[in-house]
């Protein structure tokens, strides 16, 4: 009589389990004031290559806790940066969600990405993005808000790739509270939510570097629009170029001041 080969057993996890592990390895990593320089009372952070820098991590008793941005994305902000404890919708280029994410790093900060396995870690490198302070989630299936709500605990920013979907108001209002009790800063993405606190938006206007169709490119500009609850919308046009080998970010102004010739894209 023929014996049936032995087969191993697989254990299927489920959603919650799932879920569960996730938190266990969240409340094993330090928490956010724990990660700082010893010994020092706050983290002065630096947007890359610009801003004068400003705290990262606030004293208990301040209530404009801010994370820094490239300068000329924070000439259209209030107060110059990304508040913590606020839902952003960031949509259009990819440029400038990557700048935000690498000003951020580059100070400290500790960001992560779920559902955007297509994200380029090259410019967020060049861009002087801290490869170290990301973490990837790329793909969480069905798991993506709660993978979010999750990450709040733990992480300085926590970006929410939607791939064209939406949150229902409901579930997009509790995860909100979530981001105010944690002082972490939510940054949503290629879908619908409703009532964010603000909006960024961005298209394409021109390339630099170009004369004649010869020529590199050496510099992409950009339209941004900002706008949120307490100021109506700002917009500027900024251009992200390659300084030596390194990104940086400058005023169409400052750009032309500097001797770069813009190409206006094509429409």
């Amino acid at each position: 009589m023929n014996q049936q080969p032995h087969s191993s057993v697989t254990t299927v996890l489920t959603k919650a389990e799932k879920l569960e592990q996730l938190r266990r390895k969240i409340a094993s990593i330090p928490a956010r004031s724990d990660v700082t320089e010893p010994a020092t009372p706050s983290v002065m952070l630096k947007s890359v290559g610009e801003r004068e820098p400003a705290p990262i991590v606030a004293t208990a008793q301040s209530t404009l806790r801010m994370l820094p941005v490239p300068t000329p994305i924070g000439d259209l902000l209030p107060r110059g940066g990304l508040a913590r404890g606020t839902v952003v919708s960031v949509d259009g280029a990819a440029s400038v969600l990557i700048g935000l994410l690498a000003t951020v790093t580059a100070a400290g900060g500790h960001v992560a990405i779920i559902g955007m396995p297509g994200l380029g870690l090259l410019s967020f490198h060049e861009q002087g993005g801290n490869l170290a302070k990301l973490a990837l989630i790329p793909q969480p299936k069905d798991a993506a808000i709660d993978c979010a709500a999750i990450l709040l605990e733990g992480f300085d920013v926590v970006v929410l790739g939607l791939a064209g979907g939406g949150v229902t108001p409901s579930r997009g209002r509790a995860v909100a509270a979530r981001v105010r009790s944690k002082g972490s800063l939510l940054i949503v993405t290629e879908g619908q939510w409703d009532g964010p606190d603000l909006r960024i938006s961005s298209r394409v206007s021109g390339y630099s570097g170009l004369s004649a169709g010869r020529g590199r490119v050496t510099g992409v500009q950009l339209d941004v629009a900002a706008a949120g609850r307490g100021f109506q919308q700002r917009t500027g046009r900024m251009e992200v170029r390659d300084d030596t080998g390194q990104l940086r970010w400058a005023s169409v102004d400052d750009a032309l001041a500097a001797g770069v010739s813009p190409l206006r894209a094509a429409q």
